[in-house]
């Protein structure tokens, strides 16, 4: 069974294919990452990092606080 969840808001290409070779493929599933590990992630910039950001805030989620 696939289960479906939230498509990412657009971001730019490169940051959509490191969601993609990080093997992420919903907005909910960003709720178990920190920020930092996303900026970590090639391609994946702080414009987009704040875009997704917004997009989880606007479901009642937020990025993992980091420890």
């Amino acid at each position: 069974m696939i289960r479906m969840g939230t498509p990412f808001p657009k971001t730019s290409r490169p940051a959509q294919s490191a969601l993609d070779a990080a093997g992420y493929t919903h907005l909910e599933q960003l709720a178990d990452v920190s920020e930092a590990d996303l900026l970590r992630l090639h391609g994946m910039g702080p414009k987009a990092v704040g875009i997704l950001r917004e997009a989880l805030q606007q479901k009642g989620l937020s990025f993992r606080n980091a420890s």
